[in-house]
């Protein structure tokens, strides 16, 4: 770490030689991994997730794993793949966090064609290098059924809702889990605030105690850390679902169950495709089925009927019996979100556009 920090201050952006040569990148035993995160690796969610699934690659055989943590989605993660590749020899490089994809991996793939990258969430499509993978998981699906299970133990039929940012990906997670709780009431309402950005404590204890004091009895979040977001809850006797990893342990009285990933499942299958050279993908997702997420146990609150109907949509979902996004669908303003007869399953990039929030949903993109 201090190597590669000396490093960057002593190297300006982009300053360096060409790509090392392709013998040299896959003939080096072990497999070097570089692994960024946009911030601190235990803030129990998003980064924590991820490097959970890097401290698994660290047991395979000839894997060695290097990593930095709060690395912000500016040119500075340029600098830290560079030193990565450079310093460290890494020849795989997992840039976690969205931001990082556009325009820093683009550029970074161009210029060192023999390294592997992988970032998560972004949408590779054709023209972009062809040495990035972009993985992400169906978590639309954990968080249909935390709305489920939020559906059942509601009782002022008020869901709460912080988010980060009102990207694609976001504003699917937050119609997935209005519709699963419309699904056990048509008449629950989704009340999101977004914050701003993905890690921001004071705004989302604000967010999660104003939505609270609108009524708001299950919360659940979109942001990097739902640590905040978990725990003022509890304080405030609300019930949560948690999001990214499991927050279980800070809400014993609340915490209903929770949207996991479990990013160990495609860290795998790369390190093995790199370590036997083979074509990278450069698509990669999956859902429950595929191991890519997973459901938090379910906490002392979850009523046995709460229990039973999820978990007989979550058969359903594994079994690729079960579409979330079907027509006819609204917008919450009153538009056409999905035409009748119109069907997405989970493996449609339509989704992966989505710029809308379902009828049912109070607030604003």
């Amino acid at each position: 770490m201090t190597n590669r920090r000396s490093f960057l201050k002593q190297a300006g952006l982009l300053t360096l030689g060409t790509a090392l040569p392709f013998e040299s990148l896959f003939a080096a035993t072990p497999l070097t991994v570089g692994v960024i995160y946009v911030g601190a690796r235990g803030d129990y969610g998003y980064n924590q997730a991820q490097a959970t699934a890097a401290g698994v690659i660290k047991k395979l055989p000839n894997v060695k794993v290097v990593e930095e943590e709060n690395v912000p989605e500016t040119v500075a993660v340029q600098k830290t793949m560079e030193a990565m590749i450079e310093q460290d020899g890494a020849t795989l490089i997992f840039a976690t966090s969205f931001g990082y994809f556009d325009p820093h991996v683009l550029k970074m793939a161009a210029k060192y064609p023999n390294v592997r990258f992988a970032h998560c969430g972004g949408l590779w499509k054709q023209g972009n290098p062809a040495n990035i993978t972009s993985y992400f998981g169906y978590i639309d699906e954990c968080q249909y059924l935390n709305g489920v299970v939020a559906g059942h133990s509601t009782k002022s039929k008020k869901l709460g809702f912080v988010a980060a940012k009102p990207i694609p990906q976001v504003l699917r997670n937050i119609n997935s889990f209005t519709l699963g709780a419309q699904s056990v009431d048509p008449s629950i309402t989704t009340h999101v605030i977004f914050t701003g950005d993905w890690s921001m404590p004071v705004k989302e204890a604000e967010a999660t105690n104003s939505l609270i004091d609108q009524g708001c009895d299950v919360l659940t979040c979109h942001v990097d850390g739902p640590k905040v977001v978990i725990e003022t809850a509890e304080k405030r006797g609300a019930m949560s679902c948690g999001y990214h990893a499991s927050q279980a342990a800070l809400a014993p009285n609340g915490y209903l169950t929770g949207a996991e990933w479990d990013w160990a499942t495609p860290y795998k299958a790369l390190v093995a495709d790199a370590q036997a050279g083979k074509a990278q993908q450069n698509i990669m997702r999956g859902g429950l089925k595929e191991g890519y997420v997973k459901m938090s146990p379910y906490g002392a609150k979850v009523a046995a009927d709460a229990k039973a109907n999820a978990d007989s949509i979550k058969a359903k979902m594994v079994a690729g019996d079960f579409v979330i996004f079907k027509g006819p669908m609204k917008d919450n303003k009153g538009g056409v979100a999905i035409a009748s007869g119109t069907t997405h399953i989970q493996t449609d990039f339509t989704l992966e556009s989505m710029n809308y929030l379902v009828d049912g949903v109070v607030g604003q993109i």
